[in-house]
């Protein structure tokens, strides 16, 4: 019951903030001449997949929800017809093993043994 009602606040405050003018974030200048290049490889980033050990089917809104209830910020992304839970990207893989570190820490005080993570590299097509 506490996870419906947190999901229910959760989509009651996500309104909150409408009719709020938000302003986007000012679009990077283009490589120029004068600009040393770095080669055609971007940077490397990292995510933090959260999910159940061995893959099988998990209410991914009771995930969600503990995740958001914890501090974690996350997206879904669909890989091979499923749902994936992804923490990042991080810039580096220290950043996204200290993101882990905390998640581990987190899910083991609330003795949330039906979740599992890893770091994996952020693919760009996502």
């Amino acid at each position: 019951m506490r996870k419906v009602a947190m999901a229910i606040a959760v989509l009651a405050l996500a309104g909150c903030g409408e009719g709020k003018s938000v302003e986007t974030p000012a679009p990077k200048p283009a490589v120029t001449e004068s600009q040393p290049q770095t080669g055609a490889v971007a940077a490397q980033e990292w995510d933090v997949r959260v999910g159940s050990p061995d893959h099988k089917l998990q209410a991914i809104t009771d995930l969600t929800a503990w995740l958001l209830e914890h501090g974690f910020n996350f997206y879904i992304v669909k890989v091979d017809g499923k749902d994936e839970v992804l923490l990042g990207p991080f810039a580096t893989k220290a950043e996204a093993e200290a993101k882990q570190t905390l998640l581990n820490e987190k899910m083991a005080r609330a003795k949330k043994t039906d979740t599992v993570s890893e770091v994996i590299e952020h693919k760009a097509t996502q």
